[in-house]
């Protein structure tokens, strides 16, 4: 079963200075048919202003993983951890038993493009945690590059979760086919360019969810299509 979650459908957040878009249900927007897909929680598509940025707050119990699209984007927190993240890295922060942290654009003029990303643990009470590391557009074009996974295999980063996340970038008529083993279940979310996913068109900002599925394939329709694939368990 392939169901589109269309990019118009997501909930909204502007405040001026930041400019969301929610898969999923989060802050000010509820929706009781988008709680989450599996372990998968939240996927924000965040644009911040320059200079503006997210004031120090706490986080428990959650993997929240950044993947920067544009700009950059400046990240300090309460286990003395400060870097700036741009585009083709991920970071990855284990809240765990508890952490603070401040997300703010690294300029104080161009606008930063992010999507943050929150993934439930398979374990509560974890030491909080930090991980960052860089895929460049040459690793990730025309292949899945795998990015982020539970055993931290192939460079990626360590989620403390049964998932494997993948990233694309795909010209027009590139293809990857991503095999999903059985009882798995998969997110597929665009985060820029067009891309057919088994067939099925999808524009920037689109995610589908897919259940009972055997294979996984994309095809670029635009250069340049970025797109994340998360292969979960239950």
């Amino acid at each position: 079963m392939q169901t589109l979650r269309k990019a118009e459908e997501r909930g909204r957040a502007n405040f001026g200075w930041l400019d969301s878009r929610h898969s999923f249900s989060f802050g000010h927007y509820y929706d009781p048919k988008h709680m989450g897909f599996g372990p998968l929680r939240v996927i924000n598509d965040d644009r911040v202003a320059g200079g503006e940025g997210f004031p120090t707050h706490p986080h428990a119990n959650m993997e929240i993983v950044s993947y920067v699209l544009d700009g950059a984007l400046a990240h300090k927190d309460s286990l003395g951890t400060g870097s700036e993240i741009r585009r083709g890295d991920v970071q990855r922060m284990s809240a765990g038993s508890g952490v603070r942290h401040s997300e703010f654009n690294a300029s104080p003029t161009d606008p930063v493009h992010f999507l943050q990303i929150w993934i439930i643990p398979e374990k509560e009470g974890l030491a909080p945690s930090y991980e960052q590391t860089n895929f460049t557009d040459a690793d990730k074009r025309g292949v899945l590059r795998l990015i982020g996974s539970r055993d931290g295999r192939d460079g990626s980063v360590t989620i403390h979760q049964d998932v494997d996340l993948y990233a694309t970038i795909l010209a027009e008529g590139e293809t990857v086919r991503h095999v999903l083993a059985d009882g798995r279940k998969a997110w597929v979310q665009v985060a820029s360019g067009t891309v057919q996913l088994n067939g099925e068109q999808l524009r920037p900002g689109d995610g589908v969810a897919l259940e009972d599925a055997d294979a996984i394939e994309l095809a670029g329709t635009s250069n340049d299509a970025e797109v994340l694939l998360f292969d979960m368990g239950d």
